[in-house]
């Protein structure tokens, strides 16, 4: 599981979205991020919190949060991922796994012998330092995680 905690600076990252295009953190200096990593496209979990959080997006939004995926799945899985579940953020592809490993979200996973991707979500804040992270991710209910108690 992760390393980082509520009140870290949020480690620098940048990656290609789903079109080719560099999304760093420095594109988000001043206004909130949830930056939520996950395991797979297409998979029945990770479909339910992309959607969870497509549905609520307006809301987020509204209170002042930007939305960023990240997987190891390719730029071009991604589009598709997307395409299909009508996603209106961008999904960054760590295909060499340099921002799932600086979040601390890769390693080896419960009950499994090989590496793979903790579903974890950070809320970094208008300046860069970490204010929540969720490890323990409800799918179908990301949002009201995200915003619990901060009305």
């Amino acid at each position: 599981m992760t390393h980082l905690k509520t009140g870290d600076k949020a480690p620098a990252f940048k990656g290609n979205n789903q079109d080719g295009e560099q999304i760093s953190l420095d594109d988000f200096k001043g206004k909130k991020l949830v930056l939520y990593f996950y395991p797979k496209d297409s998979t029945p979990g990770c479909t339910a919190q992309a959607c969870n959080l497509r549905d609520n997006y307006d809301l987020l939004l509204n209170k002042g949060y930007a939305v960023v995926g990240v997987s190891a799945d390719s730029d071009k899985s991604h589009k598709k991922f997307i395409e299909k579940n009508n996603l209106p953020f961008p999904l960054i592809a760590d295909t060499g796994n340099e921002i799932l490993k600086a979040y601390g979200v890769w390693g080896i996973k419960k009950g499994r012998a090989k590496d793979g991707i903790h579903r974890t979500t950070f809320v970094i804040d208008e300046n860069g330092f970490i204010a929540e992270v969720v490890e323990k991710v409800d799918t179908k209910e990301h949002t009201s995680q995200i915003l619990a108690d901060k009305n």
